[in-house]
């Protein structure tokens, strides 16, 4: 049985899988860049081993430092978590004939459901529906321009190996197909290691739909209902919500059997998610496997009760799963919002610097997955996630107010975040009334940015500039209510705001 795991990863992923290790009583080891070198996920794991080199690619996507290290630190087993390496069919092997234990799927199936082709294809043969698409095996642009022409505008280009919007462009018109490739390519390479690329129809406004599902060594499979991941910013999910208002039981029985037919057809084993695009007559296109963990694995595990990292583990261990389907519920309803380091007011552009204050919201039905601390350094190298914030509750309607409330005192001072863009977002009429699409963020942008400067700058001011000794909290939430004993910051720096 695993004693000791290596995590292959960083920041708020890493130290979401330390929780859970710690819970079962396996020791765990964090790798660190140079620039990770006093990072959260370091201080919480019982080992820690530098693997230096600043960028992704010198530090955690070299697969001989993360393999040597786990050897050096005396651990039996890798997880990869998200994003990196975690969905490296290479890696899963190297990892395995090193002598570890990969937490994750056979590298076989890995490499089938996790390139977009081989899965397609598979799709195909299992009568999963699919979206017209095509990639070609040669550089040959004139065969992506014929498809593109045959199956008409606009098409979409993406990686065939990895996700996260990395390495994805729409194009409109057969003058930006060349560049739209060309980047695509770029894109891919620098994300994933190769610059396979896909071609396939884009569908005009989708829900993004995708079941969370496990199998183990023994042939039993199991999903755990749906998440919808419509709100997208440049085909990066930003608030996730299960259940999903847009199914009704019969959809959601008739999408969750095709997720299954998908792994089981690879002899899948491990925790995975089978994404789908939904149109608005309510039919679905199988979109893409991810082999790995989600970053929105939480709003199930609050629904269903399910630790899903244990379950990861569990299944590696060689165990049966400990759950039947009839097993699995869904209670309640559970939000998401990703918060970045990202300055909405300037394109989105990644925003770093150092955590001067960070106040984390506590109470009931409220969880913050996160890998920062006051103090922080938030640089320009890796993904700009701060932390995760997720509530649980009865109904949509709690839940949705839980997480505006739940933003306003999450403050986060020293870089410029998202959360007043996603209590915008959760305010507005599309939200409430669950009219969302894959696409209405990048459309209506400016709609859910708050231009209310003043308000914002007198509010970061007072909860920047001063401390309330005597009711830390209070001060945080609203500093106009407590008058007692303030004290300026000296390292107050107003270009932060």
């Amino acid at each position: 049985m695993i004693k000791r795991i290596l995590i292959a990863n960083r920041s708020e992923i890493a130290c979401r899988i330390i929780r859970t290790c710690k819970k079962m009583g396996i020791e765990t080891v964090a790798v660190f860049s140079e620039i990770d070198k006093n990072a959260l996920h370091t201080k919480f794991a019982d080992f820690k081993i530098g693997i230096s080199g600043i960028s992704a690619k010198d530090s955690y996507l070299d697969i001989d430092k993360i393999i040597n290290s786990a050897k050096e630190s005396g651990a039996d087993a890798i997880h990869p978590g998200y994003g990196f390496l975690s969905e490296n069919a290479e890696f899963n092997r190297k990892v395995r004939n090193s002598g570890l234990i990969y937490i994750g799927p056979n590298p076989k199936s890995m490499a089938l459901l996790g390139n977009k082709t081989s899965s397609r294809e598979l799709m195909i043969k299992n009568k999963v529906p699919v979206v017209p698409g095509f990639k070609s095996k040669t550089d040959n642009y004139t065969e992506y321009e014929q498809f593109a022409n045959k199956i008409g505008y606009p098409v979409l280009i993406k990686a065939a190996s990895g996700g996260g919007g990395k390495g994805m462009r729409i194009v409109y018109n057969s003058n930006e197909l060349s560049d739209a490739i060309e980047t695509a390519k770029r894109e891919s390479l620098s994300a994933f290691g190769s610059d396979e690329i896909f071609i396939e129809k884009y569908i005009k406004n989708p829900r993004h739909i995708e079941f969370q599902v496990a199998g183990d060594k023994f042939g039993n499979y199991i999903h755990l209902f749906e998440r919808e991941c419509s709100l997208q910013r440049r085909h990066q999910k930003i608030i996730e919500e299960t259940p999903s208002l847009a199914l009704n039981n019969e959809l959601r029985q008739k999408m969750a059997e095709s997720a299954i037919m998908a792994v089981s057809s690879a002899e899948y084993d491990s925790v995975g998610t089978v994404e789908f695009l939904l149109d608005e007559y309510n039919n679905y296109y199988f979109l893409e496997v991810n082999t790995r963990i989600q970053v929105e694995h939480p709003i199930t595990e609050e629904v269903t009760g399910v630790d899903l990292v244990k379950l990861q583990i569990d299944i590696a261990n060689g165990l049966k799963m400990p759950i039947n389907q009839e097993d699995i519920k869904q209670n309640g309803w559970a939000i998401e919002c990703r918060i970045y380091a990202e300055d909405g007011y300037n394109n989105f552009l990644p925003s770093s610097g150092k955590i001067l204050k960070l106040n984390i919201p506590h109470n009931d039905g409220i969880r913050y997955d996160t890998g920062i601390e006051q103090g922080s350094d938030i640089s320009v190298f890796y993904d700009p996630i701060l932390a995760k914030l997720i509530v649980h509750s009865k109904t949509r309607e709690e839940a949705r107010l839980k997480m505006i409330n739940a933003l306003q005192e999450n403050i986060i001072l020293g870089v410029k975040t998202s959360i007043k863009f996603m209590i915008s977002i959760l305010k507005s009429d599309e939200f409430i009334t669950a009219n969302t699409y894959t696409n209405l963020i990048d459309e209506n942008y400016k709609k859910f940015l708050d231009y209310d400067e003043e308000n914002n700058l007198i509010y970061a001011l007072a909860s920047a500039s001063v401390i309330n000794k005597s009711n830390y909290k209070r001060a945080f939430l609203d500093p106009w209510k407590s008058i007692a004993k303030w004290e300026i910051l000296s390292n107050f720096n107003a270009e932060t705001i």
